[in-house]
Protein backbone atom coordinates (compact mmCIF):
# COMPACT_ATOMS: atom_id res chain seq x y z
CA UNK A 1 0.00 0.00 0.00
CA UNK A 2 1.55 3.05 -1.19
CA UNK A 3 0.78 6.05 1.46
CA UNK A 4 0.30 9.39 -0.56
CA UNK A 5 0.83 12.81 1.41
CA UNK A 6 -1.15 16.03 0.02
CA UNK A 7 1.75 18.64 0.03
CA UNK A 8 -0.02 22.57 0.32
CA UNK A 9 1.82 24.49 -2.58
CA UNK A 10 1.84 27.81 -2.41
CA UNK A 11 -0.26 29.74 -5.12
CA UNK A 12 2.17 33.62 -3.69
CA UNK A 13 5.48 34.42 -2.81
CA UNK A 14 8.00 37.28 -1.66
CA UNK A 15 11.20 37.34 -1.84
CA UNK A 16 14.03 40.07 -1.33
CA UNK A 17 16.87 38.96 -3.25
CA UNK A 18 20.50 41.22 -3.29
CA UNK A 19 20.06 43.77 -5.81
CA UNK A 20 22.61 43.19 -8.66
CA UNK A 21 22.92 40.00 -10.78
CA UNK A 22 23.39 37.29 -8.10
CA UNK A 23 19.69 38.33 -7.44
CA UNK A 24 18.57 37.51 -10.27
CA UNK A 25 19.39 34.60 -10.50
CA UNK A 26 18.60 33.30 -7.17
CA UNK A 27 15.31 34.73 -8.14
CA UNK A 28 14.83 32.91 -11.38
CA UNK A 29 15.85 29.44 -9.31
CA UNK A 30 12.53 29.85 -6.62
CA UNK A 31 10.07 30.98 -9.17
CA UNK A 32 10.78 28.10 -11.17
CA UNK A 33 10.81 25.26 -8.80
CA UNK A 34 7.80 26.98 -6.52
CA UNK A 35 6.01 27.58 -10.24
CA UNK A 36 6.26 24.02 -10.96
CA UNK A 37 5.39 22.77 -7.76
CA UNK A 38 2.27 24.65 -8.15
CA UNK A 39 1.60 22.67 -11.17
CA UNK A 40 1.60 25.55 -13.98
CA UNK A 41 2.61 24.81 -17.34
CA UNK A 42 6.24 24.21 -18.23
CA UNK A 43 5.60 26.88 -21.17
CA UNK A 44 3.91 29.30 -18.38
CA UNK A 45 6.85 29.38 -16.08
CA UNK A 46 9.41 29.69 -18.86
CA UNK A 47 7.61 33.13 -19.73
CA UNK A 48 7.37 33.63 -16.73
CA UNK A 49 10.91 33.26 -15.74
CA UNK A 50 12.12 35.58 -18.92
CA UNK A 51 9.70 38.46 -17.67
CA UNK A 52 11.02 37.84 -14.41
CA UNK A 53 14.75 37.99 -15.34
CA UNK A 54 14.18 41.29 -17.71
CA UNK A 55 11.93 43.29 -14.87
CA UNK A 56 15.18 42.50 -12.39
CA UNK A 57 18.04 43.13 -15.11
CA UNK A 58 15.77 46.73 -15.27
CA UNK A 59 15.49 47.31 -11.68
CA UNK A 60 19.10 46.77 -11.42
CA UNK A 61 20.39 48.73 -14.56
CA UNK A 62 18.14 51.56 -14.19
CA UNK A 63 16.62 51.83 -10.68
CA UNK A 64 17.74 51.96 -6.99
CA UNK A 65 18.01 49.39 -4.48
CA UNK A 66 15.54 49.52 -1.43
CA UNK A 67 17.48 49.70 1.90
CA UNK A 68 16.73 48.22 5.14
CA UNK A 69 16.80 51.15 7.05
CA UNK A 70 15.58 53.75 4.10
CA UNK A 71 18.99 55.03 3.65
CA UNK A 72 21.60 54.37 1.09
CA UNK A 73 24.44 55.72 3.41
CA UNK A 74 25.11 53.05 5.54
CA UNK A 75 28.50 50.95 5.38
CA UNK A 76 28.40 47.97 3.29
CA UNK A 77 29.86 44.50 3.95
CA UNK A 78 31.32 42.76 0.79
CA UNK A 79 30.40 39.26 2.29
CA UNK A 80 26.74 40.22 2.74
CA UNK A 81 24.84 40.59 -0.84
CA UNK A 82 21.93 42.63 0.65
CA UNK A 83 23.99 45.72 2.81
CA UNK A 84 23.97 47.44 -0.76
CA UNK A 85 20.24 46.91 -0.76
CA UNK A 86 17.74 44.43 -2.48
CA UNK A 87 15.04 44.49 -4.66
CA UNK A 88 11.61 42.38 -4.22
CA UNK A 89 10.58 40.29 -6.74
CA UNK A 90 6.94 38.70 -6.23
CA UNK A 91 4.35 35.99 -7.84
CA UNK A 92 0.77 35.68 -7.42
CA UNK A 93 -1.72 33.18 -8.78
CA UNK A 94 -5.34 34.56 -8.31
CA UNK A 95 -8.83 32.86 -8.99
CA UNK A 96 -8.61 33.53 -12.31
CA UNK A 97 -6.03 31.62 -13.77
CA UNK A 98 -3.44 34.62 -13.73
CA UNK A 99 -0.07 34.83 -12.81
CA UNK A 100 1.05 38.45 -12.02
CA UNK A 101 4.92 38.61 -11.52
CA UNK A 102 6.33 41.90 -9.96
CA UNK A 103 9.33 43.30 -9.11
CA UNK A 104 9.54 46.37 -6.40
CA UNK A 105 12.56 48.77 -6.25
CA UNK A 106 13.59 51.82 -5.00
CA UNK A 107 12.94 53.65 -8.24
CA UNK A 108 15.19 55.76 -10.41
CA UNK A 109 15.42 58.93 -12.54
CA UNK A 110 13.07 57.96 -14.97
CA UNK A 111 10.08 55.17 -15.68
CA UNK A 112 10.15 51.88 -17.52
CA UNK A 113 8.85 52.63 -21.22
CA UNK A 114 9.40 50.07 -24.03
CA UNK A 115 12.12 51.40 -26.17
CA UNK A 116 12.45 51.10 -30.14
CA UNK A 117 16.78 49.90 -30.23
CA UNK A 118 18.10 50.07 -33.44
CA UNK A 119 19.36 46.41 -34.66
CA UNK A 120 22.93 46.95 -33.44
CA UNK A 121 21.78 48.17 -30.00
CA UNK A 122 22.82 45.66 -26.95
CA UNK A 123 19.79 46.32 -24.97
CA UNK A 124 16.47 47.76 -24.75
CA UNK A 125 14.44 45.54 -25.90
CA UNK A 126 13.31 44.04 -22.02
CA UNK A 127 10.06 45.86 -22.00
CA UNK A 128 8.96 45.04 -25.72
CA UNK A 129 9.88 41.18 -24.63
CA UNK A 130 7.74 41.52 -21.48
CA UNK A 131 4.96 43.03 -23.35
CA UNK A 132 4.71 40.52 -26.01
CA UNK A 133 4.41 37.54 -23.34
CA UNK A 134 2.39 39.25 -20.67
CA UNK A 135 -1.31 39.84 -21.16
CA UNK A 136 -0.81 43.15 -19.42
CA UNK A 137 1.67 44.93 -17.53
CA UNK A 138 1.87 48.28 -15.38
CA UNK A 139 3.86 50.41 -13.44
CA UNK A 140 2.69 51.71 -9.97
CA UNK A 141 4.01 53.78 -6.70
CA UNK A 142 1.65 52.61 -3.90
CA UNK A 143 4.34 52.85 -1.03
CA UNK A 144 6.32 56.60 -1.24
CA UNK A 145 10.23 56.00 -2.83
CA UNK A 146 9.19 52.29 -4.12
CA UNK A 147 8.15 51.39 -7.99
CA UNK A 148 6.94 48.28 -8.89
CA UNK A 149 6.68 47.39 -12.02
CA UNK A 150 4.43 44.32 -12.61
CA UNK A 151 3.34 41.52 -15.94
CA UNK A 152 0.39 39.29 -15.94
CA UNK A 153 0.61 36.17 -17.42
CA UNK A 154 -2.48 33.84 -18.49
CA UNK A 155 -2.35 29.84 -17.03
CA UNK A 156 -4.54 28.19 -19.83
CA UNK A 157 -3.69 28.25 -23.31
CA UNK A 158 -0.71 30.53 -22.69
CA UNK A 159 0.66 30.37 -26.55
CA UNK A 160 -3.18 30.63 -27.82
CA UNK A 161 -3.77 33.61 -26.13
CA UNK A 162 -0.56 35.14 -26.78
CA UNK A 163 -0.45 34.73 -30.51
CA UNK A 164 -3.82 34.33 -32.84
CA UNK A 165 -2.62 33.87 -36.16
CA UNK A 166 -6.17 33.12 -36.83
CA UNK A 167 -7.38 36.70 -38.01
CA UNK A 168 -4.46 36.67 -40.50
CA UNK A 169 -4.49 33.03 -42.22
CA UNK A 170 -7.05 32.13 -44.76
CA UNK A 171 -10.14 30.19 -43.81
CA UNK A 172 -8.09 26.83 -45.72
CA UNK A 173 -5.35 27.07 -43.37
CA UNK A 174 -7.14 27.97 -40.21
CA UNK A 175 -9.21 25.00 -40.93
CA UNK A 176 -6.43 22.66 -40.94
CA UNK A 177 -4.49 23.78 -38.18
CA UNK A 178 -7.71 22.98 -35.57
CA UNK A 179 -7.90 19.82 -37.65
CA UNK A 180 -4.56 18.63 -35.94
CA UNK A 181 -3.63 16.79 -39.35
CA UNK A 182 -0.01 16.39 -39.96
CA UNK A 183 0.96 19.72 -41.98
CA UNK A 184 1.47 17.32 -45.21
CA UNK A 185 -2.30 16.49 -45.05
CA UNK A 186 -4.06 19.31 -43.31
CA UNK A 187 -2.37 21.96 -46.37
CA UNK A 188 -2.86 18.98 -49.54
CA UNK A 189 -4.15 21.97 -51.42
CA UNK A 190 -1.06 24.05 -51.15
CA UNK A 191 1.62 21.59 -52.29
CA UNK A 192 3.53 21.52 -55.36
CA UNK A 193 2.76 19.22 -58.18
CA UNK A 194 6.89 19.43 -58.64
Amino acid sequence: MTLVVAQEVPTSSIMAVPHGAVGVGMARRRMREELLASGVQDTVVDDAVLILSELLSNSCRHARPIYENGSPDYVTDPADPFSSGSIRASWQIDGHGRLTVAVTDGGGPTRPIPATPSITARGGRGLAIIRSLAKDWGVRESVPGEVTVWAVLTLADAFATRLDLSSALPPSLVAGLASGLPPELAFADFDDPM
